[in-house]
């Protein structure tokens, strides 16, 4: 039975007109986020990831405007719509956890009343006193402890942790059908980090909800997502589920963000990192975007673009040459 995906985004062009020149930081990308599957957006900072999601989400701001494309969320074309109309599905159906909690949040308010408030925003016909009470149920469902204490704490009170957790429950308070996390676990500990990435799943098992979690780190994704998109430069140069991705690396910017995870048993002293900088996107190369930092670059990758191509079922890579596996034969 073929997947029907909540979000179908073609051909997303967002670019930020500003006194330099026109910055195209999404430049047509096509993504697909099927109903109850988790999915990764991976790539450096400045790569298009988070515009992405904000011209998604209807947030972005001037100079920058989405000037081509479509996005259809659950059947319906939302690209486009008017500033209400698009409020009444984000925040609801669509759901967005943002980067700093500490910043995102209130820091005059309590926690528990700027949950309760976007309930409320949402469902106009519940009561403050059923409002509390789902409030405190979704505190005690994203593990906050003592929730009926935290719904009356300030922000600056709560651990990094813990606001994390105040804002995925403000995320799931409406039931949402989509979830958008970006980067979730910044400046979070690696145990919180793990513990806020596990509890992302189960949920997502539990109400069967799809998740899009932004990142720029492929060791966060390899085990909680089913698919990835992988981006550079405000395009996709490769997408394939997971465990393709992993085992058959195609493109080399891919492969250089696999180096740089940390493993047990590597050398210690010296870590891997990528060359060089995302390009400036008002000066990008003629040809590929990644030349400039690839080692494997050849004079045709200077010279000539590329279209994102499938180079097996399911897995597409904007290459030249796209690095090649040898299937391994047993004895």
């Amino acid at each position: 039975m073929e997947e029907k995906n909540i979000l179908e985004i073609r051909g997303l062009k967002s670019y930020f007109f500003t006194d330099n020149g026109v910055v195209p930081a999404v430049d047509g990308v096509d993504l697909d986020i099927p109903e109850g599957k988790i999915i990764g957006l991976v790539g450096e900072s400045g790569c298009g990831k988070s515009m992405t999601v904000r011209s998604v989400m209807g947030l972005l701001k001037y100079p920058g405007r989405v000037v081509e494309g479509s996005i259809r969320f659950d059947g319906r074309e939302i690209a486009g719509l008017k500033e209400n109309e698009l409020r009444d599905i984000c925040g609801k159906d669509i759901s967005m956890i943002f980067q700093e909690p500490m910043t995102s949040l209130n820091p005059v308010i309590k926690v528990g009343k700027q949950v309760r408030e976007t309930l409320l925003i949402h469902d106009r016909s519940i009561s403050r006193e059923e409002a509390d009470r789902r409030v405190i149920e979704i505190f005690k469902k994203v593990g906050i402890s003592e929730p009926e204490k935290r719904f009356n704490s300030y922000p600056h009170q709560l651990s990094g942790g813990l606001r994390q957790r105040v804002m995925i429950a403000m995320a799931m308070i409406c039931k949402p059908k989509l979830l958008i996390a970006d980067e979730p676990t910044t400046a979070l500990d690696v145990t919180i980090e793990a513990q806020i990435l596990r509890l992302m799943k189960e949920l997502r098992d539990e109400t069967g909800m799809s998740v899009l979690l932004i990142t720029h780190n492929l060791g966060v994704v390899a085990e909680l997502c089913d698919y990835i998109y992988v981006m550079y430069a405000g395009k996709i140069v490769e997408q394939a589920e997971t465990f393709e991705l992993f085992d058959h690396t195609a493109h080399p910017y891919t492969q250089g963000l696999l180096d740089s995870i940390p493993r047990i048993g590597r050398n210690a002293d010296r870590l891997h990192t990528i060359p060089g900088v995302v390009p400036n996107l008002l000066h990008l190369p003629k040809g590929c975007a990644f030349c400039n930092r690839c080692e494997l670059a050849e004079k045709s990758c200077h010279d000539q673009g590329v279209e994102l191509r499938e180079i097996s079922p399911g897995h597409k890579v904007r290459c030249i040459k796209p690095i090649e596996h040898k299937e391994v034969t047993g004895s």
